[in-house]
């Protein structure tokens, strides 16, 4: 069985060997499958993704929507303009704190939520996988983003030198 000693570094450069390739490959793929099955709905995946943690959540502030997809508020600010354009969300000052805003779901974002239910089954079954195996990858991923997550640029310079 090789092991990253084993193999020689020349093997690590080859492209069918990038972890990170496969990830984005499917990352591409799935972005495929997603703008046809949210085509009906109008939204783009981002702004799904968005709407996904209104209807589980309710109303955040921005800084929670943005902790919960991992987006920084120069991304998500324009796509909860395009939202709010859309009349699926509204964004308020807090009066409290005039930096902080919130977001909400309007009527219209609400009911979206009902034409929304087939979009992950239909993902589900494009993918080709049992539920089981759908789960396995996603906790497998999700592994993964957090193991890269916490690494600091010193980690990874040890892992890369065997330590």
């Amino acid at each position: 069985m090789e092991t990253l000693d084993t193999v020689p570094d020349e093997e690590f450069l080859r492209l069918d060997h990038q972890i990170c390739f496969s990830l984005h490959a499917a990352t591409r793929a799935f972005n495929g499958v997603y703008r046809e099955a949210l085509k009906e709905l109008g939204l783009t995946y981002p702004q799904y993704l968005v709407m996904l943690v209104l209807w589980e959540h309710g109303e955040l502030p921005v800084k929670g929507i943005g902790e919960r997809l991992r987006l920084d508020s120069g991304t998500l600010s324009p796509l909860l303009k395009r939202l709010e354009a859309a009349g699926h969300v509204e964004r308020r000052r807090s009066p409290e704190d005039e930096r902080s805003v919130t977001v909400r779901l309007t009527a219209e974002g609400t009911a979206l939520r009902g034409k929304a239910l087939g979009v992950p089954r239909r993902i589900a079954a494009a993918t080709g996988l049992e539920l089981g195996e759908i789960v396995a990858l996603r906790a497998r991923l999700d592994a993964l983003t957090a193991r890269l997550g916490g690494l600091d640029p010193d980690d990874l310079a040890s892992c890369a030198a065997g330590t």
